[in-house]
């Protein structure tokens, strides 16, 4: 098995739950895309990333079955390993910073793979979806509490490679963000905690505009 180290992105204030990441420091010891994947889909967890070039940030980011240009919690969670201003990735260069233990990425809605973002009336019937079919990405929601901006929600990722519930999502929590306009604590899966807020304006607008997703990582 080729080395690699796992963490939990996006764990909540008590430093619980969290997305688990596998990080491969040494890109080089699995140069090819084919290896890549193979990997990653052995490994089984919702992401994988390579560091090319830990100095620059270059990454390359995996699903059980396929390669993606941005993920949210891949980038947080390899920044928190790096310790770098900012990542390289194939969407584009994501800026970095720390503040208060928390690790935050900047980047753009566009960036982020398709979801669908379904809203529902109540946390409670979030947390009482089943499962659904394989063939759609969706993020379900609901207000916790709209006026303090705090969510409820679970990720279902849709492509029948295994994981049925993505226990946190950057990228989604970066679209919900863009969509609603304003800053937002989510809760998704278990427990884990998300932090989004829009970058000042001058930075874009829409899914051109600047989003900052953040959270805590530790170490699996």
């Amino acid at each position: 098995m080729t080395d690699h180290e796992v963490l939990r992105v996006f764990c909540d204030s008590g430093g619980r739950h969290g997305n688990e990441l596998a990080v491969v420091r040494d890109g080089a010891s699995v140069p090819d895309e084919s290896g890549r994947q193979a990997l990653a889909r052995e490994l089984g967890f919702s992401e994988t990333v390579f560091v090319d070039d830990p100095d620059r940030g270059l990454i390359d980011i995996y699903t059980p079955t396929l390669r993606l240009p941005f993920a949210g919690h891949p980038c947080v969670g390899a920044a928190w390993l790096l310790g770098v201003p900012r990542l390289v990735t194939p969407a584009g260069e994501v800026t970095v910073r720390n503040a208060d233990g928390l690790v935050w990425i900047a980047a753009r809605a566009a960036w982020a793979p398709p979801r669908t973002l379904r809203r529902y009336g109540s946390p409670a019937e979030v947390d009482a979806l089943p499962v659904p079919p394989p063939g759609e990405w969706v993020y379900a929601w609901a207000w916790q509490d709209e006026a303090d901006g705090r969510v409820r929600a679970r990720a279902f990722p849709g492509r029948g490679d295994g994981i049925d519930e993505d226990e946190a999502t950057g990228a989604a929590a970066l679209l919900l963000t863009a969509r609603l306009g304003r800053a937002l604590t989510i809760t998704q899966g278990r427990g884990s905690q998300i932090l989004t807020a829009a970058v000042p304006a001058g930075t874009g607008a829409g899914n051109h505009q600047l989003i900052e997703v953040g959270g805590r990582v530790r170490r699996a």
